[in-house]
């Protein structure tokens, strides 16, 4: 026979909240214990209605004036009613009773905080802290902790869950919290020599582990840092997180076969997300196994279809492959999500070309130039578009307005070159090839790759090779 565990309970407080009404009413002269009174006003608390809980601590603190406990809840009602100075007149009268209750600094510190008065919650706090051992302490320190966070005192919060360690090794919330706040705050350092300190104490200690090799991650150390995750997972062998951030160091150490490994094993553990598929398709693309790249990529697509980057990726490996018709898909796809996209609009640009679209080709490419006028991969697909759709005076235009954009990167020298060679302006081309080849003779390919037959012009050789004279 299935029961209720909790059915006493209710049948308890039920009849406790029947002979509080009664004597709330004066219909009869019964008496409640104190802890009675406390479970009446902690129901009303839990169902949030502060008014009649309000009622029931004022009724109770008439029978026991004394007790700190009542008025601790009293002032709790009146801050959630946001009566914040009435709270600390209470605290007030309840700190004259009992001053070694936690309860009243955290009450203190809630007021204060509810009042903008930053500097006196801190103030009681570091104080109070002085005054506890032990589980108060800690306590103590984590609402510290928590104050500095509303602030942003980031420093602080970090300092804060260090008190804690060193109270409490094993403190699993402070363990968990440093390990956020020593990335955010960049004390890698710190964080390596008190996790170095615990593991001393508590060898056996999972988080610990995991904690000294982020702090390594963080400092870029990514094989110490693999090797602590590694002891981490012995301890805990279904340690995720692990898993999931070793494929990381392995992605940084450009290992892809070891990160697929650690990575396929945080998709055993966890529930699949988007992100560690997209991080093993990107380690399949840098492997140059294009078909297993977009198996994954496809798997974070149908888990986020509204993240465009992952089918700009898609498009990329069809890229890779020749595949120009498919990438354009995709790229339709990423476009429709995020229309104004440079680099989207960048390689459908250059799919275009390849398919021999050049009007479509050119719109692309003036889009990512519209978008970011300072990007120079934009200009040089513009202008190298316009140069094979044979509109060479609009590529002159480009280059002119380029070279004057982005403060005469030698590229456009060269490029403006090329078109005035085209236009039959000769004299004018030979100027600023000489130009290109002052500042930049390396960027030469460049210039010949947009026309290798320009080689040809004896006038084009000779300034060639006097420059190449004039550097030896």
């Amino acid at each position: 026979m299935i029961t209720d565990p909790y059915k006493n309970d209710k049948e308890n407080l039920k009849e406790l909240l029947k002979q509080y009404n009664n004597l709330r009413q004066g219909k009869n002269s019964i008496f409640l214990e104190e802890e009675a009174f406390e479970k009446i006003i902690d129901f009303y608390d839990d169902q949030e209605e502060f008014v009649k809980a309000l009622e029931a601590a004022e009724i109770s603190i008439g029978y026991f004036p004394f007790s700190s406990s009542l008025l601790f809840r009293k002032a709790d009602i009146l801050l959630s009613c946001r009566k914040y100075y009435k709270a600390l007149e209470v605290l007030e009268k309840a700190e004259l009773l009992d001053s070694t209750d936690v309860n009243l600094y955290i009450l203190k510190t809630d007021a204060y905080l509810a009042l903008d008065k930053q500097e006196q919650a801190v103030e009681i706090l570091e104080n109070a802290i002085k005054h506890f051992e032990g589980d108060e302490k800690i306590e103590l320190l984590f609402e510290l902790a928590d104050v500095y966070d509303d602030y942003e005192e980031f420093d602080k919060v970090f300092d804060c869950l260090l008190l804690i360690l060193k109270e409490e090794p094993s403190n699993e919330e402070a363990l968990y919290k440093i390990c956020f706040w020593t990335d955010f705050t960049g004390r890698n350092e710190e964080s390596i020599r008190i996790h170095l300190n615990i593991i001393d104490e508590h060898p056996y200690s999972e988080l610990a582990w995991f904690n000294l090799a982020a702090a390594y991650q963080g400092l870029k150390l990514y094989e110490k840092a693999i090797d602590a995750y590694q002891y981490a997972i012995v301890i805990d062998e279904k340690f995720d997180y692990a898993y999931r951030n070793i494929g990381d160091a392995f992605i940084r150490l450009r290992k892809y076969k070891e990160a697929i490994e650690a990575l396929e094993k945080v998709l055993e553990l966890s529930k699949p997300e988007d992100v560690i598929y997209e991080a093993i398709g990107h380690c399949y693309d840098k492997l140059k196994n294009f078909a297993q790249a977009r198996f994954h990529y496809r798997k974070a697509s149908h888990l986020n279809p509204e993240e465009s980057k992952i089918y700009y990726k898609i498009a990329c490996t069809y890229y890779n492959e020749g595949q120009w018709g498919s990438a354009v898909k995709q790229l339709e796809t990423a476009l429709k999500i995020s229309k104004s996209q440079p680099e989207y609009n960048l390689l459908m640009g250059e799919c275009n070309l390849q398919l021999g679209s050049l009007k479509e080709a050119i719109q692309c490419f003036s889009a990512v130039v519209k978008a970011k006028p300072k990007n120079i991969a934009g200009w040089e697909a513009l202008i190298r578009s316009l140069y094979e759709a044979e509109l060479y005076s609009e590529a002159k235009q480009q280059a002119l307005s380029a070279l004057t954009i982005t403060n005469a990167k030698p590229l456009f020298y060269y490029y403006l070159s090329a078109s005035l060679f085209a236009l039959g302006k000769t004299k004018e081309a030979l100027i600023y090839l000489e130009k290109g080849l002052e500042v930049a003779p390396k960027v030469l390919k460049k210039f010949i790759a947009l026309n290798p037959s320009i080689l040809q012009n004896p006038q084009v050789v000779d300034t060639i090779a006097r420059n190449k004279r004039s550097r030896s």
